[in-house]
């Protein structure tokens, strides 16, 4: 990579740790104060939706402008719609405002994601791409981790996570501005909805098995975080128990996120998440079994998280290598999609799980989706090399 090049590759990242920042800074910070306010678990729950259901909505309205405008002017509208809203939240103190609020940056965040993904795939040559999307996803891990440190702030001032979070996007959101706008290349299709529609259609049917790991990583990272607190207090895990095993999955992720990349560029995508995916099966399955020691569960955490941490960033790869250029804004936007799917889903199942399968583990909820994810990836090899994908 030349110096120019370097520059916006380390920009585009740390543009994705701030947005990792801001969103696990929202999801914590806002439980807290609705918790302290007496609104209950299901409205709470709901409200967390919101940050998904804004990517869903503005998914399929986003490529048009992004092939129209270039990957900069995205990236530019998303980070200022973040700072803004986050900056927009000690105004008024309403379950409804900053549910309109956290939509508003899951569309932000989604057009951060979608162009700087986007942008990163397009640049990167074949035998890199593992690497550099892990570090992407390093950096948004980073960032997610360091964002519940901001709740302790709410002791001093409630405003003050907000404001300080909407200061440091907006600081991060001026580097943006020292990068030269491109455009991705050039497809036939028209760049309108129906275009986009059609393009998703050829993505789904040449690279839809890459779209489960990213769909595997929402479900697992939305459940624990939503459901496993609440199934650990029913059946006699500690808090304090919680409190420690969250950090160990995360920290688990972060560590393993540059070595399975750089893994997957020497193995190839499809043998590494085989293996993390299996192997994660295993991890959630052990959990279950040994539900009742926290040492037990401290290491299965760790180690899952070790193991599957990846998934997002491994998926995003594995789609970058099934598809020409040309679709890869489709196949990023599938991604955002599928994760988001992921996300909204795998709390809903969790909690259904917990309510109704009294006596079983709420970890093998996860470790069967493991499992049909491991299956899906041994059975299907692909829909069709890049090749015949760009001949259609």
């Amino acid at each position: 990579m030349n110096i120019s090049i370097k520059l916006r590759f380390w920009i585009l990242v740390s543009i994705v740790a701030i947005s990792g920042f801001s969103q696990g800074m929202l999801l914590p910070l806002i439980a807290i104060i609705f918790e302290q306010d007496g609104v209950s678990s299901s409205m709470n729950g709901l409200h967390a939706t919101g940050l998904y259901i804004g990517i869903l909505l503005a998914s399929p309205l986003m490529e048009a402008p992004l092939r129209r405008f270039g990957y900069k002017p995205i990236i530019l509208i998303g980070g200022f719609t973040v700072a803004i809203s986050l900056a927009l939240f000690p105004l008024w103190k309403s379950f409804w405002f900053w549910f309109i609020l956290r939509l508003a940056i899951g569309i932000g965040d989604h057009m951060l994601h979608f162009a700087t993904q986007t942008w990163i795939t397009s640049f990167t040559p074949k035998d890199r791409i593992g690497r550099n999307i892990s570090l992407y996803g390093l950096f948004f891990g980073l960032g997610f981790a360091a964002g519940p440190l901001m709740t302790g702030f709410v002791k001093i001032n409630m405003t003050l996570p907000f404001i300080i979070s909407s200061a440091i996007s907006l600081a991060a959101w001026l580097t943006v501005w020292l990068l030269k706008n491109e455009r991705p290349e050039h497809d036939t299709d028209s760049t309108s909805f129906f275009g986009t529609m059609r393009r998703f259609g050829k993505v789904f049917k040449y690279a839809w098995v890459a779209f489960l790991p990213p769909f595997g990583y929402g479900f697992l990272e939305a459940s624990l975080n939503g459901n496993f607190p609440v199934y650990a207090m029913r059946s006699g895990i500690g808090v304090d128990a919680v409190a420690l095993l969250l950090p160990a999955f995360a920290i688990g992720g972060i560590l393993s996120q540059l070595p399975l990349g750089i893994l997957s560029d020497k193995l190839g995508r499809r043998n590494v998440l085989i293996v993390v995916t299996l192997s994660g099966f295993i991890s959630f399955t052990a959990a279950g079994l040994l539900e009742n020691s926290t040492t037990g569960l401290l290491i299965c955490f760790f180690l899952a998280g070790t193991l599957v941490g990846s998934t997002f960033s491994l998926g995003i790869s594995y789609m970058a290598d099934l598809l020409p250029k040309q679709l890869l804004p489709a196949g990023n936007l599938m991604c955002g999609i599928f994760f988001s799917f992921g996300s909204i889903s795998g709390p809903f199942i969790g909690g259904l799980a917990i309510q109704w399968l009294e006596g079983i583990s709420f970890f093998y909820v996860i470790s069967t989706m493991l499992l049909l994810i491991f299956i899906a990836l041994v059975t299907v090899r692909h829909g069709a090399s890049p090749n015949e994908a760009e001949s259609v």
